[in-house]
């Protein structure tokens, strides 16, 4: 039901869901379920499911959400003829994207095959720089990537996290730090959920924390609390650093005739092979090699840049508005944990090199980020600034640290490129997405320009591992690079919540050309409810609930593995459903065989899978290599690599609907070099060799991209001086902090404070705020501020004001709050809807009281002179910056006391049943009992 997946065990009666409780066995949850959990019932029975497949009424403006039911044979049969006549001739009018789901494996292939550049899924929006910046740097990163070591951590940092993020994990991750007694702290605007229960709450401004994670590092390095041996020996750092200004090989790491990286030998007194295994290097230094080049070793230039006075806790707190000596201690305590209180685990393993250990040494202390950082245009970078504080205090995969959970960690980047050439009836003949190196890997044309219609891997994004979904509308409608034919989303509420302006958005499906037809021609929407975006669709696919179809959750996507070994999941249905829909998974397996996908038919070109859970079963991304990774083998009696399994979904349903392999003690730490590991990891195919992993501190990557900036790199170059502006100002290799690009635009005094959105721990997007059961927590949304900045603005407790950003403005009810901090104001995402939709009354709360910040944020940056207009995103990996709005707030009149922009309420759909004034649900009559206080007390 949402990205925490937490198993759980329906209780059926008549039919109908009688109990949800958590799966005690489960390793995501061990049985804790949230209110969204427990209130699985409710979404089951909203009156908001779609019932049939839909098309626009003929004649009907899009927008106005008249539809006419149609089967799904004619649906199917129109779309599968327009999809056939797009792929013949240009299989990139065809853009595929796909919202919060968990089988993008499946999503991307299916992309892969039709032959089309435009597929991505919902990362670009919402957590894509912090996936690249550990990919980059670490082989790993934050959220699925890695985790706490929640048993053993001593001093834990929480950066940027919402209360909704993880929920059920990471609450039962802070019960055992607070059972321990171990310091946990939380970096974050605003004190709500995890916040409230930290031992300390940092109220750091929005989009400063690379900032406040350099200062750290400042005072780590002054004060030599750095794990010299952990950076000398898994990392870059003793990497020599080219010193050749105004040449093509500034900036680049030193290497010998085959490519590998040069370190200085002291003893030898010269340069040797960096990546062997054994070589003597120096960690330090300034070295001129044999061909006279000058060098500096990557901590050299790391050592040079954090201990200057700029990345001091004085100069720091300048920019983050927490307090130099709060910064100084906090670095000082990490130190004191890492250092003092380490955690030995006796237990023999060899490295890489050959070299016999007796036991894992770690460093206690752990962090965990998520959009706080991601959803700032500088979001990489503080992602990275993060990582580097981690790997300075030995914290990387060690025990008490932050551990990898398999399939990761992977080679710094992984060795994917992203496809970019595409031919008619031909799949792509890689992945649409992956990850450039070099400028020679961008999806551009021989002049440079987009070949995606996102502009994902162009100069304006190279890294945009996840695509840049907020764009395409935007890029779709002005034919910026190019217009397309037809737009598929899935799970994705664009023209509301999840665009980065609504109005606009919905403004942009509804453009039309000087022939009166729409500028995007064909709209397809897959969806459960009656989502705002239903409204604009062409066509309308209805698509199942979680409790209603077979999924897979794969360790080819977004698995659930843990530390100590990989995991994955399946649902099952427990219940048929009442309407005529169909399971989108089941849809495109179909689609793929109408349409001839050579990796979905046979040499006759008839289908090849009976469904979705035959493909699941049978599909082999390499020999042995398939979506679900347990019980394979003809018999079942294998594991992670076999044969496929006839049974296998049945082996899952047996066991619970999860796999869970543990991994041998020896091969569960220092994974990046741990040989048996990489070895095994390399065997079951989650890597491609048994290399170790070489955390790059100094990111070679990004310096080619500089060089193309600075125009000296020996090879593609953009032509845009913006571009070229861009790469010198952003590319750093290593990690730095700059201002937010909408704020460095945006007037302080006509805009002073930030504005950022949460999620409740019991709502997930817009999906939830239409349950009845989670509606009587949170109907409505306020604008929350600090409590003594409001009453110096003049703004009580309950008054109405107006909030306006450059781009707009909203009318909201104000809550005053401490635990936020003062240059900042947030609220709820996603509870304000539009009327009509999601099944609620026209006057629903929702709908008059409630509100979206979306209004006042832009796709794009503002305007400058003779210089194109990027997208409102990180300008590294195309991350959408939502939180680097700035706004205005101002009390409103006494007469305006209700929430504004308001939309016409959207009709019915055809078939849909009225909303209910209540809505009750219990699966048999309710029976009166009288009980005695005794017998009240007493029963077991």
């Amino acid at each position: 039901m949402c990205a925490c997946r937490c198993g759980i065990e329906v209780t059926l009666e008549n039919g109908q869901p009688r109990y949800i409780r958590g799966n005690p066995n489960h390793p995501i949850n061990r049985g804790v379920l949230c209110a969204k959990g427990n209130a699985g019932i409710m979404k089951q029975l909203s009156p908001a499911k779609l019932r049939n497949p839909l098309m626009r009424k003929p004649g009907s403006e899009r927008g106005s959400g008249e539809f006419v039911e149609v089967s799904w044979e004619e649906a199917l049969d129109t779309l599968t003829e327009r999809l056939r006549e797009i792929r013949a001739t240009d299989p990139n009018r065809l853009a595929y994207f796909t919202g919060r789901d968990q089988m993008q494996a499946l999503t991307g292939l299916w992309a892969q095959q039709f032959g089309t550049l435009n597929w991505a899924a919902h990362g670009g929006f919402c957590s894509v720089n912090m996936a690249a910046a550990g990919l980059y740097t670490i082989g790993q990163s934050f959220w699925e990537f890695a985790d706490p070591d929640w048993d053993r951590t001593r001093y834990f940092l929480l950066w940027g996290v919402a209360e909704d993020h993880a929920s059920n994990p990471i609450k039962l991750g802070i019960e055992k730090l607070k059972r321990r007694g171990a310091k946990f702290v939380a970096i974050n605007p605003v004190r709500t959920g995890y916040q409230a229960v930290a031992d300390e709450w940092v109220p750091i401004r929005p989009g400063t924390d690379a900032m406040l994670a350099l200062a750290m590092c400042h005072v780590l390095l002054a004060r030599d609390l750095v794990d010299w041996e952990f950076v000398g020996r898994y990392t870059n750092a003793p990497y020599l650093v080219i010193q050749n200004p105004g040449q093509s090989d500034d900036g680049l790491i030193a290497r010998d005739g085959d490519g590998n990286p040069l370190a200085w030998d002291p003893e030898q007194g010269g340069p040797v092979n960096g990546a062997e295994a054994g070589a003597t290097r120096a960690l330090f230094g300034e070295y001129t090699l044999p061909d006279g080049r000058r060098t500096k070793t990557a901590m050299t230039l790391i050592a040079e840049r954090y201990l200057d006075e700029r990345y001091s806790p004085e100069q720091a707190a300048e920019v983050c508005g927490v307090p130099a000596e709060t910064i100084e201690r906090l670095a000082l305590e990490m130190g004191h944990v890492a250092f003092n209180e380490t955690v030995e685990i006796p237990c023999a393993w060899t490295d890489w090199a050959g070299r016999e250990h007796d036991s894992f040494v770690g460093r206690p202390v752990s962090m965990h980020a998520m959009r706080g950082i991601s959803a700032h245009s500088n979001g990489f970078q503080s992602c990275r600034a993060i990582h580097l504080l981690q790997v300075l205090l030995g914290t990387i995969d060690v025990p008490g640290g932050h551990r990898a959970k398999p399939p990761f960690p992977r080679p710094t980047p992984p060795a994917i490129k992203p496809a970019k050439e595409t031919a008619p009836n031909t799949p792509l003949a890689g992945p649409p997405l992956g990850f450039p190196t070099a400028p020679e890997d961008l999806v551009v044309d021989a002049e440079g320009r987009p070949l995606r219609i996102d502009k994902a891997y162009s100069w304006e994004a190279p890294l945009a591992n996840h695509g840049l979904m907020h764009m395409v509308i935007n890029n779709a409608v002005n034919g910026d690079p190019y217009p397309i034919d037809t737009l598929i989303l899935f799970m994705a509420n664009m023209a509301w919540n999840s665009s980065m302006n609504a109005g606009s958005t919905r403004a942009l499906l509804q453009a039309k050309d000087e022939n009166g037809d729409y500028k995007l021609p064909f709209l397809v929407v897959v969806d459960a409810f009656h989502s705002e975006t239903v409204n604009f669709a062409d066509l309308v696919l209805p698509d199942t609930t979680y409790l209603e179809r077979y999924d897979c959750i794969s360790l080819l996507d977004r698995p659930i593995s843990e530390p100590d070994g990989p995991c994955d999941a399946i649902r099952a249905p427990v219940i048929e459903p009442d309407r005529n829909v169909r399971p989108w998974q089941e849809v495109m397996v179909e689609l793929a065989g109408r349409l001839g996908f050579p990796a979905f038919v046979d040499d006759a070109g008839a289908p090849k899978y009976d469904g979705y859970k035959d493909f699941i079963a049978r599909w082999e991304k390499a020999p042995g290599v398939g979506f679900l990774a347990g019980w394979r083998g003809r018999d079942g009696d294998t594991h992670l690599r076999g044969e496929p399994n006839p049974d296998q979904w049945e082996r899952y349903v047996e066991n619970e609907g999860f796999f869970q392999y543990h991994l041998p003690e020896h091969m569960r730490f220092y994974r990046f070099a741990n040989r048996d590991y990489l070895e095994w990891a390399r065997d079951v195919g989650f890597n491609p060799s048994a290399e170790p992993i070489v955390m790059e501190l100094y990111s070679e990557p990004l310096q080619r991209f500089r060089l193309a900036g600075q125009g000296l790199y020996d090879g593609p170059r953009p032509s845009d001086p913006a571009d070229r502006e861009r790469l010198v100002r952003y590319f750093d290799p290593l990690p730095g902090h700059y201002q937010p690009l909408e704020q460095a635009q945006v007037d302080d005094d006509s805009f002073p404070l930030h504005a950022v959105t949460q999620r409740p721990m019991h709502m997930y997007h817009s999906w939830d705020s239409q349950n009845a059961w989670l509606r009587q927590i949170t109907a409505q949304n306020f604008l929350f501020m600090n409590r003594q900045r409001a009453v110096q603005m003049g703004i009580g407790d309950g008054d109405w004001v107006w909030v306006a950003s450059r781009n707009g403005r909203v009318r909201a009810q104000v809550q005053l709050m401490e635990g936020c901090q003062a240059d900042t104001v947030w609220t709820w995402n996603a509870i304000g809807k539009q009327a009509g939709n999601w099944g609620l009354s026209p006057d629903a709360p929702e709908a008059r009281r409630g509100f979206l910040l979306n209004h006042l944020i832009s796709e794009l940056l503002p305007e400058r002179e003779q210089a194109p207009r990027h997208s409102n995103s990180d300008p590294i990996t195309g991350q959408a910056a939502w939180y680097d709005l700035r706004v205005r707030v101002t009390p409103a009149g006494p007469e305006e006391e209700d929430t504004w922009p308001q939309f016409e309420t959207a009709p019915p759909l055809p078939g849909q049943p009225p909303a209910p004034e209540q809505l009750r649900y219990h699966t048999h009559e309710p029976v009166r009992i009288h009980r005695t206080l005794r017998d009240i007390l007493m029963r077991k």
